[in-house]
């Protein structure tokens, strides 16, 4: 309880220091989101700030929830300083700055924003390097929840329906949908 107490506390110490230093050396300003000058219904949509809120939840939450208790029984409380530390120092920061870089582009997705500052090649290297990411991020999310069902319901028909009911869906589906 100690450490839980230790680490909630480093996360909110976290978000009020490190967090103003960051918006000091990006300099986040009162411009309009692309999803206001851009709308189109299709890809910029207007959203209320609780759905945003609950999308960039779920982006950094992940499989946080599955395989945070697994580390945390496997590496004891020394896995809770590795999982607050890196959302402080790591993974905050990247979508924070991703999304500012996205917001003064006008919406543009980082191998785009890459390909205008170093050039084709290199935006191609970038697209490539996303598609193999996202391959790989796809095997991870359908690949946990899968192995921890079969682990716990091997041979049941539950478990296959799992299998074979997600895999389309996360690759030929609504994304949304998953």
């Amino acid at each position: 309880m100690i450490t839980f107490t230790l680490c909630l506390l480093a996360l909110v110490v976290g978000y009020f220091t490190y967090g103003r230093l960051m918006e000091r050396v990006f300099g986040p300003d009162d411009r309009k989101t692309p999803a206001l000058t851009k709308a189109d219904g299709v890809d910029y949509i207007p959203l209320p700030t609780w759905k945003i809120f609950m999308i960039q939840f779920l982006n950094i939450a992940g499989l946080g929830p599955i395989f945070g208790a697994i580390m945390g029984a496997k590496f004891g409380s020394s896995s809770y300083l590795w999982i607050v530390l890196g959302s402080i120092f790591a993974g905050a920061v990247h979508d924070y700055f991703a999304g500012m870089l996205s917001l003064r582009n006008g919406g543009e997705s980082l191998p785009e924003i890459i390909g205008r500052y170093l050039g084709l090649t290199t935006k191609q290297v970038m697209r490539g390097f996303t598609v193999i990411l996202m391959i790989l991020v796809g095997s991870v999310f359908v690949a946990g929840p899968a192995g921890t069902v079969g682990k716990t319901h091997s041979g049941k028909f539950g478990c296959y329906v799992l299998d074979c009911g997600c895999i389309p869906l996360l690759y030929f589906g609504d994304p949304t949908s998953c």
